[in-house]
């Protein structure tokens, strides 16, 4: 008597099926992607060293390795951060033609920076500080300059910078030639140069 043989699987229908499942989880999967903050780096050290600066003119914030806020040698709550960064880049206590800022309103401390175009923030983080409160500090002084350059948009262009530059992203690739975008352009920087991004950030250390 003849033996019967086992019935044959069609493994192609399989590999198809496999297939179209890849295709699917690989359409339908959402990938997490890391997000930092958009940071130029410091160019390469001059030959010459640069003129120094005057105390005054730095304001000094500190993350310590338990995330203590440290301004000034002072202990600060990081909800205060952003007026206290504010006060000091709009101080505008220089006194002299070439230090005077006409634009300032500030409290003209002649103890605090002279005018926004010397005025540095100097941002020094341990190694042992979290990353979540290095973001936290870091976007508080970042605040600060768009609240200085907003006032200024509106008070020469009618205009806050945050909305110029939004613009001028959205600006069609077609356009980009045209007289409207260079003055948009060329606005945005003047805002710019009346209170630049003097945000220095030391290199991370353990500090005792």
């Amino acid at each position: 008597m003849a033996r019967r043989s086992a019935p044959e699987v069609n493994a192609g229908s399989m590999a198809d099926i496999a297939f179209l499942l890849l295709i699917f989880f690989l359409v339908t999967t959402t990938i997490e992607v890391d997000s930092g903050i958009a940071s130029k780096l410091p160019p390469p050290a001059p030959e010459t060293p640069p003129p120094p600066i005057k105390k005054k003119n730095i304001f000094q914030v500190i993350v310590n390795a338990e995330n203590r806020l440290l301004v000034e040698d002072a202990d600060m709550d990081i909800k205060d951060l952003t007026d206290a960064t504010v006060n000091f880049l709009d101080n505008g206590g220089g006194t002299d033609a070439r230090n005077a800022c006409t634009y300032c309103r500030g409290a003209k401390d002649p103890e605090s920076s002279d005018n926004p175009k010397k005025a540095v923030v100097s941002l020094v983080n341990d190694r042992q500080a979290s990353y979540k409160m290095y973001l936290a500090v870091t976007n508080e002084l970042v605040r600060a300059y768009s609240i200085l350059r907003d006032r200024e948009g509106k008070r020469l262009y009618n205009e806050t910078y945050g909305s110029m530059t939004k613009r001028l992203s959205d600006w069609p690739a077609t356009e980009v030639d045209s007289p409207e975008y260079d003055d948009l352009k060329d606005k945005i920087d003047k805002v710019r140069e009346l209170f630049p991004r003097n945000l220095s950030e030391a290199e991370p250390q353990n500090r005792e």
